[in-house]
């Protein structure tokens, strides 16, 4: 039985329609939320092995901002690109070409590695006003606080490409190994908001096309950070960090908003990686005001 959705009530009054578009010849499928005359519109990633039901928390407080948010190439409901590696190039690629054809001229943000996909789009030219990265990765992953799991995971994620394609693809999606990540990540002490966090992990964490497209996104993931990308970005940056990241510690998220030219640190404790899940009020109340669009409805 699934847990209960905390912000499904907000969401029910958000209208939300699902498309696809062509990009780099494949169909990318992507969800429009919101009013279609709103005064912004912000095109949101999503990070590793997630797929658009993760940034809906933070949707669900942002009521008047129209929110297009696309499944990545390979996960969720969105193809695989043909005959691609599925690395950063391509994903930075793929973003700017999917803006340009959906949303010339929005705001664009980045969850985890929505983060780095996000900052290498923008440092190579892709055209927004602004930008918004939420729990990003602001230093190599092998030098976080749980750097010995980050090498864990990438022979984990090693092990799996090389395996029979059947046992492989079942080890990369075995259950167990999903929940030890999510109750890694989460933070909160309430078990309802707990229940709900496992509850989507288990749904949607392992909706990816296939194993090789999984091990492409991992190494792009460990392999960049946004700190490399930083300073060639001009535009205003908002940061939304967690003091208790497990990825990046809040003392790298600093050090790397003082590489971006125009960037604005926000910092939420008491919560980890999941920031979109635990606290996607504070986040989303920060995006507002980022925006200069306090005077729109606050939740």
């Amino acid at each position: 039985m699934p847990a209960p959705h905390p912000y499904a009530a907000l969401l029910d009054e958000i209208p939300v329609t699902a498309r696809e578009v062509t990009v780099l010849g494949g169909t990318t499928a992507y969800w429009d939320y919101g009013p279609d005359d709103a005064p912004v519109t912000v095109v949101a990633v999503h990070g590793f092995r997630g797929e658009h039901h993760g940034l809906e928390p933070v949707i669900a407080f942002l009521p008047g901002i129209r929110i297009i948010s696309p499944d990545l190439p390979g996960f969720g409901e969105t193809a695989p690109i043909a005959g691609r590696r599925h690395d950063l190039s391509l994903y930075a690629e793929w973003l700017a070409e999917f803006v340009g054809r959906v949303a010339p001229g929005a705001v664009i943000l980045g969850h985890s590695f929505g983060s780095i996909v996000v900052a290498a789009a923008v440092a190579g030219g892709l055209d927004t006003p602004r930008v918004i990265l939420v729990n990003p990765i602001g230093a190599p992953a092998l030098e976080g606080p749980r750097g010995v799991l980050t090498r864990l995971a990438v022979f984990y994620y090693w092990t799996g490409a090389r395996l029979p394609s059947r046992v492989g693809t079942a080890l990369l999606r075995n259950g167990a190994v999903v929940r030890i990540m999510s109750v890694s990540m989460a933070k909160t002490k309430d078990p309802g908001l707990r229940r709900f966090i496992h509850d989507q992990h288990d749904t949607y964490f392992s909706r990816f096309a296939d194993r090789d497209v999984l091990h492409d996104a991992f190494l792009a993931s460990v392999s960049h950070d946004v700190r490399e990308f930083a300073p060639r970005i001009a535009q205003p940056t908002l940061l939304i960090a967690a003091e208790r990241d497990d990825i990046t510690p809040i003392e790298a998220e600093r050090e790397l908003a003082r590489r971006f030219a125009d960037a604005t640190l926000v910092e939420i404790a008491d919560v980890g990686h999941l920031i979109h899940y635990e606290t996607p009020a504070p986040a989303a109340a920060a995006i507002t005001t980022f925006l200069g669009l306090d005077e729109l409805d606050k939740r």
